[in-house]
């Protein structure tokens, strides 16, 4: 799986023209999930997500997690996270895992984060989604489960 996790001041995501999503302070996620991907790979971002200390503390360091500020999540699934374009000028979505084997690890990873106490909105799995956003930093992080980067 690989999830770029921005923080941010408000996030919102439209469908047809109709808000489906949307949070103020936390931290928005676009999620990506591969052929490869499994029960660890849900594992390390059930973990790691929570727990990232990007949010400022008293002393403007980053300290705080999602979780100590009681922020909410905006994911959203984005296959082209999966994108390859290290050949040629289109990209190759070869390495994106179909529906079938996507959309219940994204299902999980919502029912896992909202276990933790966590408030998540989400996208439309396989919608054409417009997402609106105000990055708060800008602090943006790419996390992969594969530790790829």
């Amino acid at each position: 799986m690989r999830a770029v996790v921005q923080r941010v001041k408000s996030a919102s995501v439209e469908v047809d023209e109709k808000c489906i999503g949307e949070i103020k302070k936390g931290l928005l996620i676009y999620l990506g999930v591969s052929q490869d991907d499994g029960n660890a790979d849900l594992t390390y971002m059930v973990d790691k997500i929570p727990n990232l200390r990007i949010f400022e503390d008293e002393d403007e360091k980053m300290n705080r997690s999602i979780l100590d500020e009681k922020g909410e999540i905006l994911l959203v699934s984005q296959f082209t996270l999966y994108g390859d374009v290290r050949k040629g000028r289109r990209p190759s979505f070869i390495q994106a895992a179909r529906p079938n084997l996507a959309t219940p690890l994204y299902e999980e990873l919502i029912q896992a984060l909202q276990e933790k106490g966590i408030q998540v909105a989400t996208g439309e799995f396989g919608a054409d989604m417009k997402v609106s956003s105000i990055n708060d930093g800008p602090v943006t992080l790419l996390l992969d489960s594969k530790k790829g980067f």
